[in-house]
């Protein structure tokens, strides 16, 4: 019976952890609930870089497809893109960035069995370590209010990044920044 429930027990585990390794973006914005945004219709970026501060190693090929990505999650919202910030409603900014990590793993393996002399020996509980490089990309994007020169909106996305998504990055992209502008 108790061979049975650790059976169990890590299949869910190991269920588990499939989950994790495959979740998508982790999506949270914070709001200035001073700053009512009904009666917007209009948007314009808030300098002429649109990023708010680029790091040294940017590639610009992708800093250009995030560029796209968020006009076209504002504009599909139904927002109009201006290109002058002062007859805007509102101005859009946003920063990028990634960092290497370590993840160590260690799950407990099922007890090890042996027969003695007719009889069951059980074994000590033992561990699987598993240790892997990751990458975690991390997005954000701000909202200013043109009248009040005030922070209105603040929303980013974390998400591990898979080799595949690397390689063509393109749809991770406007898929993160779909997810994060729907908060707004």
């Amino acid at each position: 019976m108790l061979k049975n429930k650790l059976i169990i027990m890590l299949a869910l585990v190991g269920a588990m952890a499939g989950c994790v390794s495959n979740q998508q973006a982790r999506v949270d914005f914070d709001r200035n609930s001073e700053i009512t945004t009904t009666d917007y219709k209009t948007f314009a970026w808030l300098n002429k870089s649109k990023i708010l501060a680029e790091s040294v190693d940017a590639n610009p090929v992708m800093k250009v497809r995030i560029d796209n990505a968020i006009e076209q999650a504002f504009i599909a919202k139904g927002y109009q893109l201006v290109n002058d910030a002062e007859q805007a409603d509102f101005t859009i900014s946003y920063t990028m960035g990634s960092r290497d990590k370590v993840k160590v793993d260690s799950l407990p393996v099922m007890y090890r069995t042996s027969f003695m002399w007719g009889s069951r020996f059980y074994g000590g509980m033992g561990t699987d370590t598993r240790v892997r490089n990751i990458t975690e990309g991390k997005l954000a994007i701000d909202v200013y209010d043109v009248k009040s020169h005030q922070p209105v909106w603040h929303g980013w996305a974390v998400k591990r990044i898979k080799s595949s998504e690397q390689d063509n990055p393109s749809k991770a992209i406007k898929m993160v920044i779909e997810q994060v502008v729907a908060q707004f």
